[in-house]
């Protein structure tokens, strides 16, 4: 049997010590804050980040380099026999394609996944990846099963300021200033490769019902048949306001009665783009029977 690792980035939010204690590689992504260059979870810590955004640093993020992957890829080669690499959602990075363009120097040692998740989604899916491993499956059959299984993942979005989505140029300045008088929080949805305002709530609280109400729509329509506590996970997610997501996290026990349903921060990459004080609930699909 193949000796087979998993690869991830940063944006699934596993550090570089969880990964270590899972048996599993991360590569930080690349950050420029304020005209200098950190990487997630090594030199860019989750105090700085959130500092720096306070300050009103301007704060972007790019994929690895080429050179960091190969590097990478090259040492773990030494020891394993094949990859299994999952990068963030080909719908928000290139790093999909940079990747795939790289492993075709490898002769089929190298498998990337395309999963189209981001975060903890994407984390999720890595940890299928290792589950899978430890089952006896090797790379390429991993590959696609994890692409198979790509559109069962929902995540459903609260943003709690205009501000991030006007730099990104999603929302129009004028817009922005509306909402934020009004108190509107827009409601993201994010399902394969796209990302769609689904709707815009009045305050936390409309914000919270809505969230819920977006995932019942996906239990009663594409989970529909396996929408049980043993066939999905259901998952909260912030980026500081941890009080919201607790509150968000017993109305879904309420509404999911079964479900354990567990609290994870964002990834910086999300929070660059949605900003501080963003919740969101997320389900995907839960590996089947091995």
């Amino acid at each position: 049997m193949k000796k087979t690792a998993v690869v991830t980035d940063s944006n699934s939010g596993i550090s570089q010590q969880e990964a270590q204690e899972l048996g599993l590689y991360v590569l930080p992504l690349p950050f420029t804050v304020g005209g200098q260059l950190f990487f997630e979870g090594m030199t860019l810590t989750q105090e700085l980040f959130y500092q720096k955004l306070d300050e009103g640093c301007e704060v972007s993020t790019s994929q690895p380099s080429l050179g960091s992957i190969q590097e990478l890829w090259d040492s773990i080669l030494v020891e394993y026999d094949e990859i299994v690499h999952l990068p963030m959602s080909s719908g928000f990075s290139s790093s999909y394609a940079s990747a795939m363009m790289l492993a075709q120097e490898y002769g089929g040692k190298v498998q990337v996944v395309d999963s189209l998740r981001i975060s903890i989604t994407q984390r999720q899916a890595v940890l299928d990846a290792q589950t899978l491993i430890q089952a006896g499956w090797e790379a390429v059959r991993i590959k696609e099963y994890l692409e198979g299984v790509k559109m069962y993942s929902s995540i459903y979005m609260m943003v709690d300021t205009m501000k991030y989505l006007k730099k990104s140029g999603r929302v129009s300045p004028t817009i922005a200033a509306i909402s934020t008088i009004l108190n509107i929080k827009p409601i993201l949805c994010i399902k394969g490769a796209k990302i769609d305002v689904v709707a815009k709530a009045r305050g936390i609280k409309q914000a919270t019902d809505l969230l819920i109400k977006g995932i019942q729509g996906d239990l009663a329509g594409i989970f529909k048949d396996f929408a049980g506590p043993d066939k999905i996970w259901l998952k909260i997610a912030y980026s500081l306001n941890k009080a919201a997501a607790e509150t968000l996290k017993t109305c879904a026990e309420a509404a999911f009665p079964g479900h354990h349903i567990s609290i994870e921060p964002l990834s910086f990459t999300v929070v660059c783009h949605a900003g501080p004080g963003t919740i969101a609930i997320t389900c995907c699909k839960k590996l089947s029977r091995l």
